[in-house]
């Protein structure tokens, strides 16, 4: 490994301000069971369910080095948006919470077609209520941000400072702070005496695989980052993660790496918010092997996909391999009558 690129990374993200909610770095860890399970490569799992704050994930990452922008601005109120279940907006209320500020947020409907029955009530949607968020309904159109930027221009009508927090946290500067994730892994698996094949992981609103990508040019140039994608949209992920990665790698004052992109598809299931078979053996495998706890719209079938890929032999029993779990937890209950659990 070459430290000195490690060295280099961890230098341009220290030139960028972090507010300090996430609880850094998160643990490295083996999956000893589940790949005597699979009996293939050696797995590790990048624990960013634990970044701390309203029961963490990984937008909290990102958030720390996105919501100085806000404090600097003097914002009073944060803006965001997401499916009712959606972890980002659970996250951003979080945040909002911590640092005192109002929280309003768009939901989003009818992107599931039959969502289950205590999709509205629980969950994340139980938590962005606990966590003081204003919410507002907005019927699914497929545009993201337009009704978010929408909400942030009415309240600025009525004389509020908001900051709009883009869908999943995912943009240029969010993908900064996700290569801080990378930068662990570098460093984690450099004290545990091993170098990543691949970093495995669900990939949807872009921002994520995006810093992931970037950080891997200079701290992993050998390392694949392989992102599985969750919303049955592969060509719409990858042209976000292609975007967000540039302007992050602009950003960061270093050239992008178009070649590192892969987006994995059919893996979603049926569509978004939907699990399926492979979704359900990945939550049951993890809980049942490792006590790890899978959400059934985003980590699980990241892990349904590292499983496919696995059993298809596309690396070998001496490779390392890191699944990296978002988080997500709370969505698990809003799911609990449809996986029968």
């Amino acid at each position: 490994m070459n430290q000195g690129s490690v060295a280099g990374l961890a230098d341009r993200l220290a030139r960028f301000e972090r507010v300090g909610l996430a609880h850094l770095p998160t643990p490295l860890e083996p999956l000893g069971r589940l790949t005597a399970q699979l009996g293939g490569p050696r797995l590790w799992v990048k624990r960013e369910d634990c970044t701390g704050v309203g029961f963490g994930g990984n937008k909290l990452r990102k958030l720390d080095y996105v919501l100085p922008e806000a404090i600097e601005a003097e914002a009073d109120t944060l803006v965001s948006g997401g499916v009712a279940q959606s972890n980002s907006q659970r996250q951003v209320a979080a945040a909002a919470a911590k640092l005192g500020l109002a929280c309003h947020l768009v939901v989003y409907h009818g992107r599931l077609a039959a969502p289950p029955p205590d999709y509205e009530t629980s969950g994340n949607a139980l938590l962005n209520r606990l966590f003081g968020a204003t919410l507002h309904a907005v019927d699914w159109s497929g545009d993201r941000n337009g009704p978010i930027e929408a909400l942030a221009e009415s309240l600025r009508s009525e004389g509020r400072r908001p900051y709009l927090v883009p869908y999943g946290v995912s943009s240029g500067l969010g993908a900064v702070g996700y290569a801080s994730a990378l930068l662990e892994i570098a460093q984690q698996s450099a004290a545990l005496g091993f170098a990543p094949r691949a970093v495995v992981h669900c990939s949807g609103s872009g921002g994520t695989q995006a810093g992931l990508v970037v950080g891997a040019a200079l701290a992993l140039p050998e390392t694949e980052i392989v992102g599985i994608d969750i919303d049955a949209e592969p060509e719409r992920v990858e042209a976000d993660v292609r975007r967000y990665g540039a302007e992050a790698a602009e950003l960061l004052g270093v050239p992008f790496p178009e070649e590192r992109v892969e987006v994995v598809a059919g893996h979603a299931g049926p569509a978004y918010g939907l699990p399926h078979a492979a979704t359900l053996e990945a939550i049951g495998l993890a809980g049942r092997l490792e006590a790890l706890v899978l959400d059934p719209v985003y980590s699980a079938k990241g892990l349904a996909g590292l499983i496919a890929l696995v059993r298809a032999g596309r690396w070998s029993a001496a490779d390392d391999i890191v699944f990296l779990h978002s988080g997500g937890t709370p969505t698990l209950f809003a799911y609990q009558k449809a996986l029968a659990i």
